[in-house]
């Protein structure tokens, strides 16, 4: 069978690895996958040093869209997309999460008929001004078959209306739902023991400079950096903390354009002449899963940071008033502060003077890509 792959996003370059290492290792008579890069991210260090350090085939197709507004962004990409879709003549189109190239990917490939694979439904936030929200929804209902890496995202399909039973010819109309672990976990156990090995000089440099103490921080959701009392209310307290601790901060290039604009002069210039807080460029995968091994706690409004920092046994403090990973937040291991100073700061010191403990496997067996790919193979 063909399948076309949709990746635009960083996260979804990555969550890609899983799915072609298990074509390559278990399902290359069977499989044949063609991958389309939509350049939604177009930073070296967001996207072409991913494909050389995690092994995945390079795209057959790029259609560098770019950045642009919401509409202007999926509307390029829904025509190409078509275009190759038309072309190529797939039996199947495979799709990550949330971004607007899933959108743009689903939109296309519905209106012609082409069979989605949805991996990540049924995640929610129940917060529909995130533009997110708006694409997995619209996504899972043109679905189908759904990927669901949690026990909740399988319930939010059911109160959705999705009929949970299987059926042995899975249509747009009556896709098929599985609850089948995470393929980011697949990723973290099979590159934990590499990432040593791969990471680069800068990287390596900030480990030995900082060791295992240090918070690292991630904030890249326009929610938090196109609100300029967001921005500072959530500067001000990794200015407060930057005074007991360390902290690392791989900025998005949008995000760290906006410092200068958003902020306040005085907390602006803090954070710039801090000699404890470290901005950094956007980092690979692995060298990204090295600094969340070496820190203490997490900082991030980033849903896939939650997770790495979850599967690598890290406290995450969540920078958002709700999260798609509820069990994390249900475990103890999470907390969502918003972007209000004063919790900020309390959950950043409550969990690094009580730490928690516990860490149980709710994210599958690391082996959800096979299963992905076994039923493809089965159904389509």
């Amino acid at each position: 069978m063909k399948i076309i792959t949709i990746i635009g996003a960083r996260p979804q370059i990555i969550k890609s690895s899983a799915l072609s290492r298990a074509i390559r290792d278990c399902f290359s008579d069977k499989i044949e996958e063609i991958i389309v890069h939509t350049g939604q991210h177009y930073d070296n260090n967001m996207s072409e040093v991913f494909f050389e350090q995690l092994s995945i085939p390079k795209p057959k197709y790029n259609l560098g869209v770019g950045s642009a507004s919401h509409g202007a962004q999926t509307a390029k990409m829904i025509e190409k997309i078509e275009e190759i879709l038309v072309q190529e003549k797939p039996n199947a189109l495979v799709i990550y999460g949330d971004t607007n190239s899933t959108l743009a990917a689903a939109i296309a490939a519905s209106k012609i008929h082409v069979p989605i694979v949805h991996i990540e439904a049924g995640l929610r936030s129940f917060n529909k001004s995130m533009p997110e929200e708006i694409n997995r929804i619209m996504t899972d209902h043109v679905s189908t078959l759904l990927f669901s890496p949690t026990i909740s995202g399988v319930n939010n399909l059911k109160n959705e209306g999705f009929d949970l039973r299987l059926s042995d010819n899975p249509t747009i109309d009556r896709p098929n739902v599985y609850h089948c672990g995470d393929i980011m976990y697949d990723n973290t156990i099979h590159f934990s023991s590499l990432i040593a090995g791969n990471s680069t000089e800068n990287t390596s440099e900030y480990y030995n400079k900082y060791g295992k103490g240090f918070i690292l921080c991630t904030i890249h959701r326009n929610a938090n950096t196109d609100d300029a009392k967001r921005m500072n209310d959530i500067f001000s307290a990794i200015l407060k903390i930057s005074q007991s601790e360390r902290v690392i901060l791989p900025l998005h290039p949008r995000t760290k354009k906006m410092l200068s604009s958003q902020l306040d002069k005085d907390i602006y210039e803090s954070i710039m002449v801090s000699k404890s807080i470290e901005i950094i460029d956007p980092v690979s995968f692995l060298d990204m899963i090295y600094l969340e091994s070496a820190s203490k706690l997490i900082l991030t409004d980033s849903g896939g940071v939650q997770k790495e920092a979850y599967f690598l046994e890290k406290p995450c403090v969540i920078l958002r008033p709700e999260t798609e990973w509820v069990e994390i937040v249900e475990n103890g291991s999470a907390k969502l502060v918003d972007a209000n100073y004063d919790k900020i700061i309390q959950e950043v010191n409550s969990f690094l003077s009580n730490p928690p403990k516990n860490y149980p496997k709710i994210f599958g067996d690391a082996k959800a890509s096979q299963f992905i790919c076994e039923q493809m193979i089965k159904y389509l």
